[in-house]
């Protein structure tokens, strides 16, 4: 993925380091597909700011060691890319999303907002950034399969996954706990997914937010246009920051006024019913120059 696609989600805070995510790789989605699978999961390492959370770093550690999961990731892509010319879905979309699910849910953690692991079941915060965050590794394996129905692969492949990579860091009945979770996460995060959580609706948002340019280029480049290729290609980037009266603003700039239908469509449905709308505001701002400025400001309303 390219530089400037890794450097499209901006997450901003005023208490801690900015968390800006580095260009992890030089390889492009699409060249990525024409590599043998041992070529393309070599590579592969997920990013993601654990902090002081050590089931977190456990976590992330084991999951860069783990090829199954990466070709997994691998295949996905290939069907994403190759097979059905759809926006990324590679491992460079996963430590988007991971890294936006984490971002979410320490906002709303510092403006008090307790996670569903903590008020239903007694856990920690910990334990939340656990379920964002294998909810955000394993919600679209299941493009490994089929993209119809990927949801639904995604939840078979994960339960065993998840036990696997849990082994030692949690015993029962905790272990079913997080496990319970992570799949509803990954279920909900489908257009007509009904999260029953915060964790579930951080990561359907998080999921969602991965929506600058340079995940949509492929189909755009190959002319495929349509409102949904124009529209991508017009989001230049994405911050996530302090909002004045609630504990999220999303601001999305814009290079062309057709980048609305990405806000008002797709993301506003992903946001209606998350669970997070009376958290979050989102703006839009058309910045180029040489766009004529028809809606400079557009505002969300949920």
């Amino acid at each position: 993925m390219s530089r400037s696609r890794r450097s499209s989600v901006q997450t901003v805070s005023e208490d801690e380091q900015l968390e800006q995510l580095e260009p992890p790789q030089a390889v492009e989605p699409a060249e990525e597909t024409q590599l043998t699978p041992r070529e393309a999961v070599g590579h592969m390492r997920i990013k993601a700011p654990y902090r002081a959370n050590r089931k977190l770093r456990e976590l992330l550690e084991r999951v860069n060691e783990d090829s199954q999961l990466k070709a997994w990731w691998h295949a996905a892509n290939v069907n994403a890319i190759k097979r059905l010319e759809i926006n990324d879905h590679s491992w460079v979309h996963v430590q988007v999303v991971t890294n936006i699910s984490l971002k979410l849910l320490r906002q709303l953690t510092k403006h008090r907002v307790e996670p569903s692991v903590v008020s239903d079941f007694g856990m920690t915060s910990d334990d939340a950034e656990m379920v964002v965050a294998l909810g955000s590794l394993l919600h679209c394996v299941g493009m490994a399969v089929h993209r119809q129905g990927h949801e639904d692969f995604s939840m078979f492949l994960a339960e065993p996954k998840m036990r696997e990579l849990l082994d030692g860091i949690y015993e029962e009945p905790e272990l079913t706990i997080i496990s319970v979770e992570v799949l509803q996460a990954i279920t909900s995060h489908r257009e007509y997914g009904q999260p029953l959580t915060l964790e579930a609706g951080i990561v359907r948002v998080a999921d969602a937010l991965d929506m600058a340019k340079g995940r949509s280029r492929i189909p755009f480049k190959r002319g495929r246009m349509s409102i949904h290729s124009l529209s991508a290609a017009a989001i230049d980037s994405v911050t996530i920051t302090d909002g004045e009266d609630v504990p999220i603003a999303i601001r999305i700039a814009m290079t062309n006024s057709s980048g609305i239908y990405q806000v008002d469509e797709l993301l506003k449905g992903k946001l209606k019913g998350s669970g997070l709308e009376q958290y979050v505001e989102v703006t839009a701002h058309i910045e180029a120059e040489q766009e004529e400025r028809l809606v400079p400001v557009y505002r969300l309303e949920l």
